[in-house]
């Protein structure tokens, strides 16, 4: 079995964990490589350092050392090339994570095949201009479309199936997956949403309204956002560089054609997890 080991070390126990990994690996008779960044950090770890798009093409699975932000940047890429994806907790919360860094023994369950597949919706992001795509992105968690000029409310429709329904006046609009919906969609106030229950999350950021909340939608909505007063607008998928949306331009979100496939190893479930890592924290 091949392993494409992708830790971020700016994470303090990340280094030890990934280190951790390495010798069970080893001990385990996998082969295991990093990108070419990490040579310096590894290189008495006898790994293969490969270019990021080869060394996700060629392994056979993915583990992601750090907290959720590294767990979904490597989960996207893995995604994109049909690699499932096992996150270990080198962070704060990492509600993605499936083992601890102190659970790096139960790594023989990968080895083995005695794990299951979390297979999660993934979004499929759009800038669509004149009636052509001009960019497009993925995202495990969540899109926020946004006033590029900061700090400033900004009106904008919302359309769904390409009928708009919704003009919010609003900081911006946050259009998430069930995986996403603990994580900024929960910070501004949307619901907590069970996987298994695949859809597509809406929740306006600081509405003036009184009357506009969280909406909840069939997997294979369409969800058209642009600007109602021609301001310029931007677009981060899973909290990335924004990505301008010029005026007379729209976002358009959809299902993914591909899921992300999350390695679980443990017995917990998504009620088990939400508790344990955010009713119990202190």
């Amino acid at each position: 079995m091949r392993i494409a080991l992708m830790p971020n070390l700016t994470r303090k126990e990340a280094f030890g964990a990934t280190k951790g990994i390495c010798e069970s690996l080893g001990k385990l008779g996998a082969e295991y490589c990093f990108t070419p960044e990490f040579k310096d950090d590894f290189c008495f770890t006898g790994a293969e350092f490969l270019a990021e798009d080869e060394a996700v093409s060629s392994c056979d699975a993915v583990i992601a050392i750090g907290g959720d932000g590294s767990i979904i940047h490597a989960a996207k890429l893995a995604a994109v090339k049909q690699k499932p994806i096992l996150g270990v907790n080198a962070g704060r919360l990492a509600f993605m994570a499936g083992l601890e860094d102190n659970e790096l023994h139960l790594l023989s369950c990968l080895i083995e095949g005695d794990y299951t597949l979390d297979k999660r919706l993934m979004l499929k992001t759009g800038i669509v201009c004149g009636g052509e795509t001009v960019s497009l992105d993925y995202c495990v968690n969540d899109t926020l479309i946004a006033n590029k000029e900061k700090q400033r409310m900004t009106a904008i429709d919302v359309a769904l199936d390409g009928n708009v329904f919704n003009s919010y006046l609003c900081d911006g609009v946050l259009v998430s997956t069930p995986t996403g919906s603990t994580a900024y969609s929960l910070s501004a106030g949307g619901p907590v949403v069970d996987p298994e229950l695949e859809s597509i999350l809406l929740t306006p950021l600081c509405p003036h309204s009184l009357v506009d909340r969280s909406l909840i939608f069939r997997p294979d909505a369409v969800i058209t956002v642009e600007s109602a007063e021609e301001s310029p607008l931007c677009i981060s998928n899973d909290g990335t560089e924004p990505v301008n949306i010029d005026p007379g331009c729209k976002a358009v979100i959809s299902r993914a054609e591909f899921t992300a496939n999350f390695i679980r190893i443990k017995s917990d479930n998504f009620i088990d997890i939400l508790y344990k890592k955010l009713a119990q924290r202190r």
